[in-house]
């Protein structure tokens, strides 16, 4: 499944760089995008266990930034 997601708050386009890198190791992550100029999370991931992953993302981006989040 691909899901894109409105990031609430990113302000450091490094950032968005280390939380793209921190995502793409969680198991079941088949590609991700943290984009700083559109403000974007752009996250594939499998199926049965998208939910679980995204919320794995989340936890990633608050410990890069943590006034960031994800637009549900």
């Amino acid at each position: 499944m691909k899901k894109v997601f409105k990031l609430i708050d990113l302000d450091c386009a490094n950032c968005a760089a280390k939380m793209q890198a921190a995502i793409e190791k969680l198991d079941g992550v088949s590609s991700v995008s943290v984009n700083f100029m559109t403000q974007k999370l752009t996250l594939e991931a499998d199926d049965a266990r998208f939910d679980e992953i995204l919320a794995k993302a989340a936890d990633c981006i608050k410990k890069i930034e943590p006034d960031c989040r994800i637009k549900m």
